[in-house]
């Protein structure tokens, strides 16, 4: 019978995480009479964004999170933007804020997430905030939701990170970046590679951890893979769904079936870094408030 890789189940993880979230929450509230509060910006009505949103929404009720939703047309000025992102930045009832992606034209992102006051910029969008994860005499403050995940992943299942090469595919400033700089906190040797690096199989071949954030279906064949390497897709690719004409199903940038038989550990797509970035995002919505009562 073919060997093959253990299954970092993140769902299993996630639930577990959320269970203790609601405990906590319940405790902060009985004791200091505080509801942890999250609120999301949309702009627009991108149907991704909005679902997004649902998904996360429904967790934050079911842990005890309070979610404020703040809808903006798609015509919305920026002078409009900020001065929300500013007055939620005031309101002492705001413990996190969630500005989501992307903004229609002509607004300017880049200027929007600086705005976020960065105790209560719970996913790391401001500048400010991925500077500080780059500065390991700085205390970890707060990470994108991914790259948290993946980390708190990472951490559950005992992956050991100091000392090993660890190669991390895509650069972008939600995940790649980001992650990169958590993974050299924990002492990793870090290679970031991305569409234009040469010869990128084989830089692969070389991980004793391999995380895929690239955007591509199945991009990461078998032969990418080193044997008894760990495995973390990141990916959220939509393919057609043979089994079901006129359908699509969810799959990672790792073709999971291949890869499975060769890596020693594996997560899969669903149910394996989604749920723990759900997760996060709450998490890092209790520390906050956590952080401005002073706790």
């Amino acid at each position: 019978m073919t060997q093959t890789a253990r299954l970092l189940d993140g769902k299993a993880h996630a639930a577990k995480i959320r269970s203790d979230i609601a405990s906590q929450i319940q405790t902060l509230h009985s004791t200091h009479g505080v509801t942890p509060t999250l609120a999301a910006i949309l702009v627009g009505d991108d149907p991704a964004t909005q679902s997004y949103w649902r998904n996360n929404r429904k967790a934050c009720e079911e842990v005890g999170i309070s979610p404020l939703s703040f809808t903006l047309s798609a015509d919305t000025s920026q002078t409009e933007l900020d001065e929300l992102i500013i007055t939620l930045n005031l309101r002492p009832d705001v413990h996190g804020i969630l500005l989501h992606a992307p903004l229609p034209a002509p607004l300017d992102s880049a200027r929007a997430v600086s705005l976020i006051d960065p105790a209560k910029d719970i996913d790391g969008e401001n500048p400010a905030t991925l500077g500080q994860l780059a500065d390991r005499s700085h205390p970890l403050s707060f990470a994108p939701a991914t790259p948290a995940g993946v980390m708190r992943l990472l951490e559950l299942e005992n992956i050991p990170l100091s000392g090993k090469s660890v190669v991390v595919i895509g650069r972008s400033r939600v995940v790649g970046l980001p992650l990169s700089l958590l993974l050299l906190r924990q002492d990793a040797t870090v290679t970031i590679t991305h569409s234009r690096t040469v010869d990128l199989s084989s830089v692969c071949r070389q991980a004793d951890v391999l995380i895929a954030a690239i955007g591509r279906a199945h991009m990461v064949t078998a032969e990418w893979v080193k044997p008894g390497a760990t495995v973390i897709d990141v990916g959220i690719n939509r393919v057609d769904d043979p089994a079901n004409p006129g359908k699509t199903r969810m799959v990672g940038d790792v073709d999971f079936e291949a890869v499975q038989v060769v890596a020693g550990a594996i997560s899969p797509v669903p149910g394996g870094v989604g749920p723990m970035t759900v997760a996060m995002l709450l998490d890092q919505t209790l520390r906050a408030a956590r952080n401005q009562l002073g706790l």
